[in-house]
Formats: structure tokens, sequence, C-alpha cells
């Protein structure tokens, strides 16, 4: 009797240990279901109340939207992708989709317009050579030797002027200065660029090719007014905001990140094609400036095949001033100015 009594006292003591982690989970949910039993209408109206403000935003502000378009340049020495949280078939399959949309021109956008600032937009612009040269007393030969002045450094600095990275992610420095040089009448560009676009115009036009430059530097009002006259365009055709500020950024950088702002990017064609378009690229023209315009210290800025990097459409007229150097360099290894600053 006595071992019996023993053996079931050690029963239930083993019992008793098994039984104590329940005991105390379940004592723990208990005070928990209470607490929140409790104090349920005060945390039922700060969920709601979190809820609105995320769903709101989304649709307030452009930086909640879907971030389809917002590319940013890969860290390819650290093996990142090109599309944070997407894979490359994924980033493909979203240019494609974006391929279907009909992308409108500036010109489409400011018909019908009457605004003081922007008065004989299409106009203000565009000059060749000849008509930038008639009143300088400038003579062929010396815009040739100026364009054969070299930079004498081969060592790339992403603090260089040069090489600065605007786009979506990278808008302009509020603190970045620079000082506006006179093309002709109201065109300017970045001073420290003009002998180089004189010698390219002038080694074109020595080839018999007669470029025209238009839309050198713009400020940030002009700016805004063709992205959101773009973004109208598009909600008149039936687009979401959303989906109208998505397709607008393809073609029309957004405010506050375009090269246009900083002067160091025009937008070339010639005497026989005057429209910015993707045909510009297969005339004569285009041709001489995606094979010569390196020489000169440009490149072509959004190049084809580049989409899902750049987050801008393939644009032939687009040049972007860089330096020789490295124009040389992103000629030879068929690169765009994101995968260049990103490889220093």
């Amino acid at each position: 009797m006595k071992g019996n009594t023993k053996e079931k006292r050690n029963r239930q003591k083993r019992c008793c240990l098994w039984q104590r982690p329940l005991w105390a989970a379940a004592a723990v949910y208990n005070g928990v279901f209470a607490y929140v039993a409790a104090h349920g209408k005060k945390y039922t109206c700060l969920l709601a109340a979190f809820l609105f403000f995320i769903l709101s935003s989304s649709f307030s502000f452009p930086v909640f939207q879907d971030r389809e378009l917002s590319y940013a340049a890969p860290d390819m020495e650290h093996g990142g992708s090109m599309f944070p949280g997407r894979d490359a078939q994924e980033a493909i399959a979203v240019t494609a989709q974006t391929a279907e949309v009909e992308l409108l021109d500036d010109a489409d956008v400011l018909d019908g317009y009457e605004d003081t600032e922007l008065e004989n937009m299409e106009d203000i612009d565009k000059y060749t050579l000849d008509e930038i040269l008639e009143d300088s007393g400038t003579a062929a030969e010396e815009i040739r030797e100026a364009g054969q002045t070299e930079t004498g450094s081969t060592v790339f600095d992403k603090d260089d002027w040069r090489l600065l990275l605007i786009n979506k992610q990278h808008p302009i420095p509020e603190d970045y200065a620079f000082e506006l040089g006179t093309i002709k009448g109201s065109m300017k560009c970045d001073a420290r660029i003009i002998d180089d676009l004189l010698a390219m115009l002038q080694a074109a036009k020595d080839d018999g090719i007669y470029l025209v430059i238009c839309s050198p530097y713009r400020d940030l009002n002009r700016q805004k007014v063709l992205f959101d006259r773009k973004v109208e365009a598009y909600m008149e055709k039936g687009m979401s905001y959303m989906d109208a500020y998505k397709f607008s950024s393809q073609a029309v950088t957004v405010p506050g990140a375009s090269e246009h702002q900083i002067g160091l990017a025009l937008d070339i064609v010639c005497n026989t094609y005057y429209s910015l378009n993707e045909g510009f690229g297969e005339t004569e023209a285009g041709r001489w400036l995606q094979e010569h315009s390196h020489e000169y210290g440009f490149t072509l800025r959004y190049p084809m095949g580049k989409e899902y990097i750049t987050g801008i459409e393939y644009e032939p007229w687009h040049f972007r001033y860089v330096g020789k150097e490295a124009a040389a360099v992103m000629r030879e290894k068929g690169i765009c100015l994101e995968e260049f600053v990103d490889s220093l």
C-alpha cells in the first residue's frame, strides 16, 4: 500500500508538471482576451483611422502610386535587380504592356492653349547652325578648333557636373547651380557645353547634315506645364489619374527631374525632319548623331532597349552632354548614363 501511494503521488506530480505550460498559456490567453474586450472600441477606431490614411494617400499623391515605371539603375556590382521587388521577366512584361499605349507628343497637348508664358512654343526653340552664327561673326574654322579641345582627364567622378544623374529617382539637387549661356535669342543651355555643341553642328554640316536645335534649357514652369497637360490629355482619353501620370512620365520627365532644367540636354532634329518621334532615328541626321555625337561629348540619353532602366521611351532626338571621355566609353560599351554612373 505504501509503495502504491508513493507511486500515485509521483504520477500526480509528473501530471502537474506537464499541465503547467497549458495553465500558463490559458492564463495569458484569458488575460489578453479580457484586455482586448475591455479596450476593443479604442483599438478598432485606431485601426480604421490607419486604413483610411493608407487608402486615401494612395489615391491622392503620386508617391504612393503603383511604381511600374519608376525604374532605378541596377546595382550590377552587388547583383542587384533593375527593378526592386521584380524579376527581369516581370520587368520586361511591364515594358511590353506600356508599349501598347499610344504615347502623346508635345504638340498633341499644346494645341488650343494660349498661355502667355508658352506663346509660340513650337517656334521659339528651333535654330540651325547658320541661324545661330549669323550675328556672331564666328568662323567655321574657329568652331572646329574649339571642338577639338580635350579635357585631358580620364578619371571619372560621380560629382563631376557632366555626369550628374537626373531622373525620377534622382531629382535636381536643391543647391545645384550653373551659368546659362545664350545659344541664340531665348535659347539657352549650360554655358560650358556651347563650344562642343557648335562644333558638333559644324561637323554635321561639313558632312552635309543640317541639324536643328530645339528645346535646350527649360525652366521648371515650362516643364510643369508640359507634364500637367500630358496627364490631362491622357485622362481625357478615359485613363485614371494614376495611369495618366504613369504614361506621361514615359515621354515627359517629372518636373524637378528633367535634364532640360540643368541646361545639359537638348532635342536635336534636322532641316528635313522636325518631328520629335522615333522616325527621326531612321533619318540620315539621326544616324549621324548616333555615330558621331560622342566625339563632341554628347550621348543618346534614352536609347532603344534601355527603357527598363531609364524609365523613358526611346527618344532618338534627345541628347545629353556628359563630356567626351564618358561619351566615348558609353558609346563603346553600349550603355546608358544610369549604367555608367552605377559602374563608378
